[in-house]
């Protein structure tokens, strides 16, 4: 290796100089691909903010958000969405800043090894692909329970083995199929969502067949606050929290974002926009979905008492939107909706496929995973790693019998912790970033995105997730049970395993602040963006979709070989 300074004359404009950076590859060399550590950037900007979209909305949205309302009330369901948006936009933030910097596979995995200690990403990594990969099974149970609102003789094994066959499809042949397919899934979220805000809009000003102008009703009867556990007091801040930990298994998008961030055309200026963009969705879908639903149906409407309590949110019947359809006396919509809902969990499981497949691909490239995962197809598929995933999905077989699909859905339960655990990682990892930059002397103004409010945001962020943490499963110590208590903190203890185990096995220091390498792929990637067209405008994208017209491929010849 040649030591070699990374010349700020030959960097694209506003990039530093990196003193001491080594490579022995030719500038050229990084400009005549778009393979990025084996995989393509393929994703245009139209579909990398669907994808945003896509990762965002699930469909706790649209079924399991009752339980947040059943336990709090309108009100506690709110303001806990309004909260946990909030608390989630200071992970966001940091993970902004360190994606759009360093859009490499992997995203903040990778960075953990990089940047904090090899058993801090290692742990990172398998806390994400396993929480990824147990989703993809129990999205499949989903599906099939939501198909059961129409009729309950649809064979379980062949709805199984029909989203196995089209996730393959969708996932096997190059990452442009994943992000077209997602781009449409994505496409009737958003319209299903619009469409249920205008439902609620409409019927609460008397636009129903009971020409009921109900507006804010439920909020005085039977009220904004309800209680949960315990009565008074007590019972509404416990009905608080309850809506309060629904929020925060409902909100998500940072972490898909920066999956995709290896594999986007154009990286710095598509990841940051979608970055950027998710304080609107969090205040647009999350907040205004949890105010609709609370206007729409009291909490203690019976029907979804009696849903809920029965058969769970499984079930497309246990919306709260289609309960208040059918309260009202509307016909054909639930229907819609429904059947909206079912694409909308297809699109859930497609999502987990490409994530636990590049989430285990980046842990083989940093070597937590076997080197034979490595290998990718011409079209840049983790060919081996996606075999794994697909394993997983071999577990929605089990949906055919009730008692193994009651397994599923616990294997579910026990790494719901992993995606709180994300969000302190990621705040984490950011702060052992931010003290590298200042050790190195590199000025965060020269960054290609600056997070808001650094470094006390991720500050806040790692005490307020941990916190989230600590007291998202309180109610086993009323009556503890160690059952209980492992389906909400197995995966915590998993983690602490996963850490402890690779440090002291392999001895890993944690990485000192001035040895971070803040070069790492850089070059490559200014080298690449430097070589194309900036990306069309999301808007002119969509058009041009819609319209079928194709962009003709431009290099800029002042970068070509």
């Amino acid at each position: 290796m040649k030591e070699k300074e990374y010349d700020e004359a030959a960097a694209p404009a506003g990039q530093e100089k990196y003193p001491g950076y080594t490579d022995d590859r030719d500038e050229n060399e990084f400009a005549e691909t778009e393979a990025v550590s084996g995989l393509h950037r393929r994703l245009s900007n139209r579909q990398i903010q669907w994808i945003a979209i896509g990762g965002s909305i699930g469909t706790a949205l649209f079924v399991s958000i009752g339980w947040g309302l059943v336990e709090g009330g309108p009100g506690s369901l709110f303001i806990a969405f309004a909260l946990y948006s909030c608390i989630l936009a200071l992970a966001n933030s940091s993970m902004a800043e360190m994606s759009v910097f360093m859009p490499v596979v992997g995203g903040w995995v990778r960075m953990g090894s990089k940047w904090v200690d090899e058993a801090y990403g290692f742990m990172a990594g398998w806390n994400f692909f396993l929480y990824e990969a147990v989703l993809i099974p129990f999205e499949i149970n989903a599906l099939n329970l939501v198909l059961t609102y129409w009729r309950d003789d649809i064979p379980v094994a062949a709805v199984v083995a029909g989203c196995i066959v089209l996730y393959a499809i969708i996932n096997l042949f190059a990452v442009r199929a994943y992000g077209e397919s997602e781009f449409w899934l994505a496409s009737g979220k958003v319209i299903l969502i619009f469409m249920l805000f205008a439902f609620t809009f409409i019927t609460m000003v008397g636009g129903n067949p009971k020409h009921d102008a109900y507006g804010f009703r439920y909020w005085n009867k039977p009220g904004s606050f309800a209680e949960y556990l315990h009565t008074g007091a007590l019972g509404r801040f416990e009905g608080f929290l309850g809506a309060f930990f629904q929020a925060s298994f409902t909100i998500v998008g940072p972490e898909y974002v920066a999956m995709v961030a290896g594999e986007a055309i154009y990286p710095r200026k598509t990841i940051k926009t979608a970055y950027k963009t998710m304080y609107f969705r969090f205040g647009i879908f999350f907040i205004m979905g949890a105010l609709c639903v609370g206007i729409i149906l009291p909490y203690d409407d019976p029907t979804l008492t009696n849903i809920l309590n029965t058969q769970g949110t499984g079930t497309g019947a246990a919306s709260p939107y289609v309960i208040a359809m059918k309260n009202m006396g509307i016909s054909v919509l639930p229907d819609l909706t429904n059947a909206l809902m079912v694409t909308s969990i297809f699109s859930a499981g497609n999502s987990y496929v490409y994530c636990a497949t590049r989430s285990l691909y980046s842990l083989s490239l940093d070597g937590h995973a076997p080197k034979f995962l490595r290998k990718t197809t011409k079209n840049g598929v983790p060919i081996y790693c996606f075999c794994i995933t697909m394993l997983f999905t071999l577990l929605g077989f089990l949906s055919v019998g009730a008692s193994a699909a009651q397994g599923v859905k616990w294997l579910a339960n026990i790494t719901q912790a992993a995606q709180l655990m994300d969000y302190i990682i990621m705040c984490t990892i950011y702060l052992f970033f931010y003290r590298a930059l200042k050790t190195q002397g590199i000025s965060r103004d020269t960054l290609p995105y600056k997070g808001w409010g650094q470094p006390y945001v991720a500050m806040v962020g790692v005490v307020l997730f941990s916190v989230v943490l600590a007291i998202y499963g309180y109610a086993t110590f009323y009556a503890f049970d160690v059952g209980t208590f492992m389906t909400y903190y197995a995966m915590c203890f998993i983690d602490i395993i996963l850490y402890i185990g690779y440090k002291l096995w392999f001895r890993t220091p944690f990485v000192k602040p001035e040895e971070a390498d803040l070069v790492w792929e850089r070059p490559a990637i200014d080298a690449y963006e430097a070589s194309i067209d900036p990306p069309l405008g999301l808007w002119t994208d969509i058009w041009k979709t819609i319209t079928l017209q194709k962009r003709k491929k431009h290099v800029d010849h002042e970068h070509e070989t």
